[in-house]
């Protein structure tokens, strides 16, 4: 940002000194990566509200000879629990309902609620050891998505789209597609958001309605013909008066009316052939569902859009697990693995990040009483597991570890600004040179942390 002459002399109404800079004022993009990228696109797959990893990716037979018994003090080490269970008179150890096997060459051991990703599993490279520094949800959702548990700051496709741009004309730098009729804990849009970065680089929320974007339609009365007049009107109103800024709200202008003649054919799966629907199962044929979504961001990321992010609701199990995470797995595991399949066969998958994680993991112990055949877990922000596979990433690989109860982290800690590093650097990006000059000082993704991990990099 510059300083017009308007600007120059307001800053001297006061007095005799130099204008103070405005709040905004930014170091350019880079329009280049840093170094090599592996990846030109990224598909993150969020599970919001924090799937059980004791029970999906991190088998802990120790928990099921010790069912019922209380968890050691030695092993929690005074750590802080939540509201929710920090008043209990006891912490039971529970061991999963569910078993485990081992999978493809790999040898991964997946929990056997995920069929579909198991099938994957020599494509994945899992990791059991993601760290975070939430205990609850808001906080630590937006602190995968932007880095700071405090909201207000740029969302990672904000940060991907100000450090790269676009790689389509049609269509926006990032796209995001929530699961419909789900409850759990609220998303905002702020997930996505621009924060202090200009607001073009926001991801666009894609809905399963005859709109898919609000308010991308004319109204009734106005034809395309005429939005077209109507835009370069508009252009040359800003050319006469030399408007601040008139250049990003017409690019802005120009993209929503591009956007309605694109959105509508991406968001139209009538030409998916019927092998396809087989892959992503029966529900994708559900618009709005996970299935369809997954379908969905393979047809975004096809046209160019650099980020798409899938929000799945519903993981928050602090009570009727056995059957509430049934149900998340039926609606997600074929999903999921579909879409790695189905970018593998189109040769999309070697430059294409996926990203399974959600903001944190499950505690060992029962929230609540233990008895009958259920039971419930409660937020853990000490280890999670996550898998990610494709554009840069090492396959076959099961990466961290946990001790016999999973509860804390004994090898190769993966914290949050550690994932956030390397979606950053497998996008050609180095995280510590991405930055924006926001108040006075430089921000950027990762804050002052964040490092990569070589073991899972291809």
């Amino acid at each position: 940002m510059t300083l017009d002459r308007r600007q120059l002399l307001s800053g001297f109404a006061a007095g005799l000194t130099l204008p103070s800079l405005p709040q905004g004022v930014t170091v350019e993009r880079i329009d280049a990566p840093h170094h090599q990228a592996k990846a030109k696109r990224v598909v993150w797959l969020f599970q919001s509200g924090g799937p059980s990893q004791i029970e999906l990716f991190d088998e802990k037979p120790v928990l099921r000879q010790r069912q019922g018994e209380e968890l050691p003090d030695s092993v929690r080490q005074g750590q802080r629990l939540t509201a929710m269970s920090g008043n209990q008179a006891t912490l039971p150890l529970v061991g999963s309902a569910y078993d485990f096997a081992s999978y493809g060459e790999s040898g991964a051991r997946i929990g056997e609620l995920l069929p579909h990703t198991a099938g994957i599993a020599d494509r994945l490279c899992i990791v059991r050891t993601l760290v975070t520094e939430a205990i609850n949800h808001d906080p630590a959702i937006t602190f995968v998505q932007t880095g700071s548990q405090i909201a207000g700051r740029p969302s990672i496709p904000a940060w991907l789209s100000y450090g790269l741009g676009s790689l389509s004309k049609d269509l926006p730098p990032a796209c995001v597609m929530v699961t419909k009729d789900k409850g759990g804990q609220p998303l905002y849009q702020r997930l996505w958001g621009a924060g202090f970065l200009p607001a073009r680089h926001q991801g666009v929320q894609l809905r399963a309605s005859a709109d898919p974007v609000l308010f991308l339609s004319n109204p009734p009365g106005v034809t395309r013909g005429r939005r077209r007049r109507a835009l370069d009107a508009l252009r040359a109103l800003h050319d006469q008066e030399g408007t601040r800024g008139a250049a990003s709200w017409q690019e802005q202008a120009e993209l929503a009316y591009r956007m309605q003649a694109s959105v509508p054919e991406v968001a139209d799966l009538s030409d998916e052939p019927e092998e396809t629907f087989a892959l992503y199962g029966e529900q994708s044929r559900t618009p709005g569902s996970y299935a369809a979504n997954c379908m969905m961001a393979r047809r975004l990321l096809e046209r160019g859009v650099r980020f798409v992010q899938l929000f799945h609701q519903g993981w928050d199990q602090h009570g009727g697990l056995v059957g509430g995470l049934k149900s998340q797995c039926n609606e997600t595991d074929q999903g999921s693995a579909a879409l790695v399949q189905d970018l593998a066969r189109r040769g999309m998958l070697e430059d294409t990040l996926v990203v399974w994680c959600g903001e944190f993991g499950r505690t060992s112990y029962c929230q609540g009483r233990l008895g009958g055949n259920d039971y419930g877990r409660d937020h853990h922000p000490r280890c999670a597991s996550m898998w990610m596979a494709g554009g840069g990433i090492r396959p076959g690989v099961t990466y961290g570890q946990t001790d016999e109860f999973g509860y804390n982290v004994v090898e190769n800690p993966f914290h949050v600004h550690d994932l956030q590093a390397t979606v950053l650097h497998l996008m050609g990006i180095d995280h510590e040179r991405l930055t924006f000059r926001f108040q006075g000082r430089y921000y950027r993704l990762t804050d002052v942390h964040g490092k990569l991990h070589p073991t899972i990099l291809a």
